[in-house]
């Protein structure tokens, strides 16, 4: 039997190389303010991969995806065992896009500390009076770049995004860049809406999109996990404050609060962390 190891370690997951396509393992790590924590979230990698799966399912009319199978019986020999049953999605092989494609339904999070102070979210003006956790009048797209492990993202605008793919691109990048733009508000769009019906408010998100062999415009990466994503509870929605979540925020604002906790989560931040994952997952996707 062929061994395999990772050709790239990233936060949360690792890549192998088969040779035509990749498979992405999601581990059970977990990551915020730029750090990988010191703990597993235990079961946390399948529910990432299951969840992508079902939302690139849901969005092929709009956009085509890198997914080729979630089942380990159709991934070389050494990947069928129980180290990667349920969180291995073998992909198509892309040339990924430098950009991270984020869109804002509603206002929260470092967007809302920017439009305290500027009445601005990433060199957007939005409308005055807004408050946090409010559904802003439509979508917003703030792209960012891409950072490696332990730098930060950078917030760019969108004309800074059409200079970095017609850098890349020079006959098609213009043409690139707002086709991502026009994806990602659109998708965004579409799964919100099937969230809501579900009971989960789907606040911001972000995607990635890489180039197929002939030029296509590929959704790729996780989507709409609660790592990448805010979720939030339809039923204990209130504006002006900061929303309970299934997300990851969980986490974050333990470590606000215990600054000197070297990344280190007790069990119990563990325990509803993964329980509120798994809750989002069973609502998402029935």
């Amino acid at each position: 039997m062929k061994e395999y190891r990772p050709i790239k370690e990233g936060k949360v997951r690792e890549i192998y190389d088969t040779g035509d396509n990749l498979i992405l393992v999601a581990t059970d790590r977990i990551s915020a303010f730029d750090h990988i924590l010191k703990n597993q979230v235990t079961g946390k990698g399948q529910l990432l991969t299951q969840m992508s799966a079902f939302w690139f399912d849901l969005t092929r009319d709009i956009v085509p995806n890198h997914m080729v199978s979630v089942d380990v019986k159709d991934m070389p020999e050494f990947f069928r065992n129980d180290r990667f049953e349920g969180r291995s999605m073998l992909v198509k092989k892309l040339e990924m896009l430098p950009i991270e494609c984020i869109v804002r339904g509603y206002i929260t999070g470092s967007g809302w500390e920017s439009y305290k102070k500027t009445g601005l979210v990433c060199g957007i003006k939005l409308p005055e009076g807004l408050r946090e956790s409010e559904k802003l009048p439509e979508p917003i797209y703030t792209p960012s770049t891409k950072a490696e492990i332990g730098e930060h993202d950078e917030n760019i605008s969108y004309e800074r995004s059409v200079e970095i793919l017609k850098k890349l691109y020079p006959e098609r990048g213009e043409e690139y860049a707002e086709k991502i733009k026009d994806l990602t508000i659109a998708v965004y769009i579409k799964c919100a809406d099937h969230a809501a019906k579900k009971g989960i408010i789907i606040a911001d998100t972000k995607f990635e999109f890489g180039l197929d062999e002939d030029g296509n415009i590929v959704l790729a990466d996780e989507v709409l996990t609660p790592d990448s994503s805010r979720f939030w509870p339809v039923s204990e929605y209130k504006v002006g404050q900061s929303e309970p979540s299934f997300d990851k925020q969980y986490v974050r604002d333990w470590l606000r609060a215990n600054p000197d906790s070297d990344y280190d989560l007790p069990e119990e931040v563990i325990e509803k962390t993964v329980d509120k994952y798994r809750e989002a997952y069973e609502k998402l996707t029935s």
